[in-house]
């Protein structure tokens, strides 16, 4: 009797599923604001000059925010899984027919069961994924970037200016001496009632695109890691927007 195949030996290397994801967010995140510069720059007529702060802005953004937002969606497949597991029509039919030659020959097949879709659990998920997470995220992004934005405004009384052609010297020179983000002359007080101001319209704006992207996540993609690269494609559209709300 052969043996049984024994099991690929993990790389010890390769990253795990949530710093991969982690990754793979924020690279899109930079570039989706990347995107909202060059529109907004062909819109207005001017030469496209990067300024690479609100990148950074949003690349860390994404390192932050990814890593909550994968054991959420780990936390809602654990309770709510999409699929379970039921006999295959042709199981069914042999077991009907009494053959037992027929439910031999599926099993060597492994056709006996399939995966199929739990409707009410992707509802639920679905519906927690837009209300509870949206509202997380929602307020998680707004804190954030506003927090960022004045935590990154001696920029513009620094040696380089404002000036997006120095944008990079001041993220390279401000990362070196520690003081890039400056979190302590926040006023945060202010940055709740801004996140609060504009909670509901961002709110009602995700859910004329979030909904769509996450009931394909939930209904056809088996793995978080599918789901988080699904929907980190997805999010350059939406980081492209939020780009632009952000830069307003």
């Amino acid at each position: 009797m052969p043996k049984p195949a024994a099991p690929a030996k993990k790389d010890d290397n390769e990253l795990s599923p949530i710093v991969k994801a982690t990754l793979q967010a924020s690279v899109i995140a930079g570039i989706s604001n990347i995107l909202a510069q060059a529109i907004s720059a062909y819109k207005e007529g001017t030469p496209l000059v990067i300024d690479w702060v609100p990148v950074f802005q949003f690349f860390l953004f994404g390192v932050i925010s990814t890593p909550p937002n994968f054991l959420w969606q780990e936390l809602l497949e654990t309770a709510f899984p999409s699929h379970h597991i039921s006999p295959t029509q042709e199981a069914i039919a042999s077991a009907s027919a009494s053959d037992e030659k027929a439910l031999d020959r599926e099993a060597s097949l492994g056709t006996l069961v399939e995966p199929r879709l739990n409707k009410g659990n992707t509802f639920i998920k679905w519906l927690l994924d837009q209300t509870v997470g949206a509202a997380v995220n929602t307020l998680l992004f707004s804190m954030f970037m506003h927090g960022t934005q004045a935590a990154m405004q001696h920029r513009a009384t620094s040696s380089f200016g404002a000036s997006p052609n120095q944008s990079l010297w001041f993220l390279v020179d401000g990362i070196k001496r520690g003081n890039a983000i400056q979190y302590h002359s926040v006023n945060w007080s202010w940055v709740w009632e801004e996140s609060k101001r504009e909670f509901w319209g961002l709110v009602v704006a995700s859910w004329k695109f979030w909904p769509f992207v996450s009931i394909v996540n939930f209904a056809v993609l088996k793995t978080v890691a599918a789901r988080s690269l699904a929907g980190n494609l997805a999010g350059i559209a939406w980081g492209v927007y939020m780009s632009l709300f952000a830069a307003q």
